[in-house]
């Protein structure tokens, strides 16, 4: 299994935010049943999505959690050449309350606008535990992946700490990293989240994630990373992509 193939998936899960959910229809059996949903990554890398009670894929999840989430890169020229990534997946609904009120804190602060969905309209969060992906980086490079999942260090109370520092006290490192990486400045940046290998930033209606120039593990090198980008006169070779 190439690592480097295992990367490049990760991150394009990273930076996309939504997929093509395909679950066992219940209304015609043998069928699968496709719908898009957004998502962000929760603590374990898996996807986190937020779905109505009510929907066809949620009575499909809860007769039979076999699922998979298509998620491809937007705006390529060529489809052919487009990378896309398979999950296979279990669905699993999140009842713990505990379990809920983390999902929450990180989903809401990526999807604003659906923050009363959870009490207003009967949704519940979901999580997508991998099984097996399978892996499309263009023509001719087709592969299965089992480990592609990185667990966050910072998910939960550290990250949500950091987040709001940056937002309040360093809103001019993030209007320099959007700047730096040829995102656009129509409205001002919010980070939302962090994960080992970057950010994730808001600008208005859009997600972006942009990769730190090398992974970070820790709280220190999250700071020594930021540091470093804010200083910095060019994006790093990693770069950073649009979601």
């Amino acid at each position: 299994m190439s690592v480097q193939a295992t990367r490049s998936a990760r991150e394009l899960l990273l930076r996309e935010y939504r997929g093509a959910l395909a679950t066992h229809s219940m209304s015609m059996p043998g069928f699968p049943f496709g719908s898009v949903v957004p998502y962000c990554l929760d603590g374990q890398g898996r996807p986190l999505i937020l779905i109505s009670r009510i929907a066809q894929h949620t009575h499909n999840l809860q007769q039979d959690p076999k699922c998979s989430l298509l998620v491809g890169e937007r705006e390529a020229a060529n489809i052919q050449t487009l990378g896309r990534i398979t999950l296979m997946a279990e669905g699993r609904r999140l009842a713990d309350p505990a379990a809920v009120e983390l999902a929450a804190q990180r989903y809401y602060r990526y999807f604003p606008d659906s923050r009363n969905h959870h009490k207003d309209y009967d949704f519940d969060f979901w999580v997508l535990t991998p099984v097996r992906y399978r892996y499309i980086a263009g023509v001719g490079s087709i592969q299965w992946l089992d480990d592609v999942a990185l667990a966050n260090p910072f998910f939960g109370s550290s990250e949500t700490s950091m987040v709001e520092h940056m937002n309040q006290d360093h809103a001019e490192a993030l209007a320099h990293y959007v700047k730096l990486a040829g995102l656009p400045q129509s409205a001002t940046p919010k980070m939302v989240g962090i994960d080992s290998e970057g950010m994730h930033l808001r600008i208005g209606d859009s997600l972006h994630w942009l990769a730190f120039p090398e992974p970070c593990n820790t709280p220190t090198q999250v700071r020594e990373a930021l540091v470093h980008l804010a200083r910095a006169t060019h994006w790093p070779a990693r770069g950073g992509t649009q979601a």
